[in-house]
């Protein structure tokens, strides 16, 4: 997010924490919600993510992003390892609202951002996108953390640009 400016009393964690951790590790903005600093395995730079449905899942991730997840913790939490891992300056645990609001805040500072409509969801959408089109159907389904097998001919999300690679235009 080149150009972008954190301007609130949480710069570290919009910046380091946030949404690195969402390209990174897939998660759903619940997930990232429900981490907590006993969900992360730092050795293996593995975090542990509590999804809907009660899925629960590791997740590799970055040693850069594992980095910053344990500084935020020891620089923020309360020192209950059971606790939320995302918090304010102050030691409050953030919202759902406060992790919306930081892609509302990005959108002011970056006109692309509020012109995509770029959001934790679009990140994550994104990422598994570029996963499934270098990688196959099958690693962007287990990286998303998605259970059970697909069938063949599940309706998937697809481009125009993807299509229009499928079924080339007649020649004229």
């Amino acid at each position: 997010m080149a150009g972008w400016r954190p301007n609130t009393s949480s710069p570290q964690s919009d910046a380091s924490t946030d949404m690195p951790s969402t390209t990174d590790s897939t998660c759903r903005r619940g997930g990232a919600l429900a981490r907590r600093p006993c969900d992360l395995g730092e050795t293996q730079c593995l975090i542990r993510l509590r999804e809907k449905g009660g899925t629960v899942r590791w997740q590799p991730v970055s040693r850069t992003l594992m980095s910053g997840l344990f500084a935020h913790a020891q620089g923020r939490g309360d020192g209950d390892p059971q606790g939320q891992l995302l918090r304010y300056r102050n030691g409050v645990p953030i919202t759902r609202r406060r992790y919306d609001y930081i892609f509302s805040r990005l959108g002011k500072h970056l006109r692309w951002v509020a012109v995509q409509q770029v959001s934790a969801h679009w990140l994550r959408y994104t990422t598994l996108t570029w996963v499934e089109r270098h990688f196959g159907y099958a690693v962007a389904r287990a990286f998303a953390g998605h259970e059970g097998n697909a069938t063949p001919g599940a309706p998937r999300r697809t481009s125009a640009p993807a299509c229009s690679r499928l079924r080339p235009r007649a020649p004229r």
